[in-house]
């Protein structure tokens, strides 16, 4: 998967509304991080949500699934042919050009890649992402997921068992809400997950950006794995006692 360089990160010099989204993620994490967004109130979604869970961001996003469109097979024509020798001949030769281009093309779609699901509505959480679409809908609580990783400013990637197929999911979410999910699940599920602790799921240059553009940006102790929210320490939360399952 290709991922955004720190160059890439810094390219936009004008404050706009991704840097909108950063400011407010940031606000949250801290929030999150010294008192458990106790004060925090839920932002209106039509995500269903469970018993103190808080919604923290909600905005238009789009799924992408790393699959195949096929698996390999084809039909193959097996043809006979009545008639002079030239059309018999003619006619062996389109249909072995045929089934090698039906072959080829079935190989092709065996390939995984890529492939949009559409768009749809992201409710971001304290415990889970929700992507709403009537088709493929997710629900990515953070303690089930395998991996996770922002590969751009506004694309997050994560793994999961499916709970319905047992198969291994990759699938990626395209949301200015990329970098506010990435940190979210690391603090709960994945505290030592080099992003976080490197403070990459920000741009290098954005608290630079927030001061030019005068916006107070809160600060972030760097996290570190294995202590305390609540000690005045550099921060990770720790993963709860219950497990929210992922699945697609």
């Amino acid at each position: 998967m290709r991922r955004k360089t720190t160059q890439q990160w810094a390219d936009v010099s004008a404050w706009g509304p991704l840097d909108e989204c950063l400011l407010y993620s940031v606000g949250v994490v801290h929030d999150y991080l010294h008192n458990g967004l106790q004060a925090h109130a839920s932002i209106p979604t039509t995500a269903r949500l469970a018993p103190g869970e808080r919604s923290l961001a909600v905005g238009p996003g789009s799924r992408l699934t790393w699959r195949a469109l096929g698996d390999g097979s084809y039909t193959h024509s097996s043809m006979i042919a009545f008639g002079n020798a030239s059309f018999v001949a003619g006619s062996l030769i389109g249909n072995a050009v045929g089934n090698a281009a039906r072959r080829r093309q079935a190989q092709e779609a065996a390939q995984p890649r890529w492939i949009t699901d559409g768009p749809g509505e992201v409710t971001v959480t304290d415990l889970r992402t929700v992507f709403a679409h009537p088709r493929s809908p997710l629900d990515l609580g953070y303690d089930g997921l395998d991996t996770i990783d922002l590969v751009g400013p506004e694309a997050v990637a994560c793994s999961f068992r499916d709970i319905h197929t047992g198969q291994r999911t990759v699938v990626q979410l395209q949301s200015p809400w990329a970098s506010l999910i990435f940190v979210l699940a690391a603090l709960r599920a994945f505290p030592a997950h080099p992003r976080l602790l490197s403070g990459g799921w920000l741009p290098p240059d954005f608290p630079a950006r927030c001061h030019a553009a005068a916006r107070s940006c809160p600060p972030l102790t760097q996290l570190q794995p294995h202590s305390s929210p609540t000690s005045g320490q550099p921060h990770s939360l720790e993963n709860g006692d219950s497990a929210e399952d992922a699945h697609g």
